[in-house]
C-alpha cells in the first residue's frame, strides 16, 4: 500500500506550489491570488477576499481547510448577530439540573456554574480554542453590522476573547482566518486594517472552461466552450442576479444530462434549462422571450 502523501508545509508554501495544491483540489487559481495566499499563509494576517457573489470566494476557505487537513468552522453572517451566536452562551438547562443535583452536597456550587463545562462555545471561540489551527471563514461579513464588525477587531487583532466570567481566553493555536464580503456595504477602515487585501473577478473565458473540464471531465470541448461564451457574455448583461461560476457548472452538468451536446441543438430543453443559470423571474422572462436565441447564435 502506498504511503499517504505527507502535508504540506504550513510554515513555506511558494506561489507555484499554492498554484499546485489549490489545482490539486480542484481550484484553478490565478497566479495573482497564489500569491496572495503565500503572503497570507507567512504574515498569518486574515485575508480578506472581496468580490461579487459565485466567484469563489467560499470555496477558497474549504479548499485550504482540505489543503492543510485541518478543521473547517464556518461563520454565516446576517444582521443582528450577536455573541450568544458568534462567541459563547452558558448552558443554562445544564447549570440548573447542576444546581439541583449539588444544591444538597455543595453550598459554593454557585462558584462553579461558569466553567468551562457549562460553556456553549460558538464558532469565534471555538476557533481559538483548538489545538491545531483550524481555518476560520467568517462569510459575507459585509451582511453583519457594524457593531459586530467592531466587536471582531479584538478577536482579529490579539486572536483573543473576553469573557466576563472567565477573563480573557487567548488562542491555543492561531486560527487561518479567511472573510468573505459581496461588497453590499463599505467595511470599516479599522476591520479592513488587520487584514490583507484580495479582490476576486469572475473568471475569464480559459480560466471558466479549465474550471469546468476539471469539474466535468466528461463533457465536450464543443458544449463546453459554447457555454462558457454564452454565461461571459450573459455577465456584461444588466441582469438581477449575475450567473456565477457555480450556476455555470449546474447547468453545464443538467445539459449533459438531458442529453444536449450543443446549445443549437434543442430550443426548447435549452430554455428548460435556464433555471440552473438565471434565478429570477425578470432575467429568466428577459432571456427566454427575447434574447436567448440571438445569444446562442454568438456563442456558437
Amino acid at each position: 500500500m502506498p504511503e499517504p502523501a505527507p502535508k504540506p508545509d504550513k510554515a513555506a508554501l511558494s506561489k507555484a506550489e499554492w498554484q499546485r495544491l489549490l489545482a490539486g483540489q480542484g481550484y484553478i487559481a490565478e497566479g495573482s491570488l497564489a500569491s496572495a495566499l503565500a503572503i497570507y499563509q507567512q504574515l498569518r494576517r486574515p485575508l480578506l477576499l472581496e468580490g461579487d457573489a459565485g466567484v469563489g470566494k467560499t470555496q477558497i476557505g474549504r479548499t485550504l481547510a482540505d489543503i492543510f487537513n485541518c478543521k473547517l468552522i464556518r461563520l454565516q453572517c446576517y444582521e443582528g448577530l450577536d455573541v450568544n451566536t458568534t462567541v459563547y452562551e452558558w448552558n443554562y438547562r445544564r447549570q440548573l439540573l447542576g444546581i439541583q443535583l449539588q444544591k444538597q452536597h455543595d453550598p459554593h456550587t454557585e462558584d462553579t456554574l461558569f466553567s468551562d463545562r457549562f460553556l456553549l462555545k460558538r464558532p469565534l471561540l471555538q476557533a481559538i480554542s483548538e489545538t491545531e489551527p483550524p481555518v476560520l471563514l467568517i462569510d459575507e461579513i459585509d451582511r453583519a453590522d457594524e457593531e459586530f464588525e467592531a466587536f471582531l477587531l479584538e478577536m482579529l487583532a490579539d486572536y483573543q476573547i473576553s469573557i466576563p466570567e472567565l477573563g480573557t481566553i487567548k488562542a491555543q493555536a492561531e486560527p487561518y482566518v479567511i472573510l468573505t464580503s459581496n461588497a453590499t456595504r463599505e467595511l470599516g477602515d479599522a476591520l479592513r486594517r488587520r487584514c490583507l487585501y484580495y479582490y476576486l473577478e469572475y473568471p475569464s473565458f480559459d480560466k471558466e472552461l479549465q474550471i469546468i473540464h476539471q469539474r466535468l471531465p466528461a463533457i465536450s470541448d464543443t458544449l463546453a466552450r459554447q457555454l462558457v461564451s454564452f454565461v461571459q457574455d450573459l455577465r456584461k448583461q444588466d441582469l438581477h442576479k449575475i450567473p456565477g461560476i457555480a450556476e455555470t457548472l449546474d447547468w453545464a452538468s443538467a445539459l449533459m444530462k438531458l442529453g444536449v451536446n450543443s446549445l443549437d441543438a434543442d430550443p426548447e430543453t435549452l430554455a428548460d434549462s435556464l433555471i440552473c443559470l438565471l434565478k429570477t423571474r425578470a432575467d429568466l422572462s428577459w432571456l427566454a422571450e427575447a434574447e436567448l436565441q440571438r445569444r446562442v447564435a454568438r456563442a456558437l
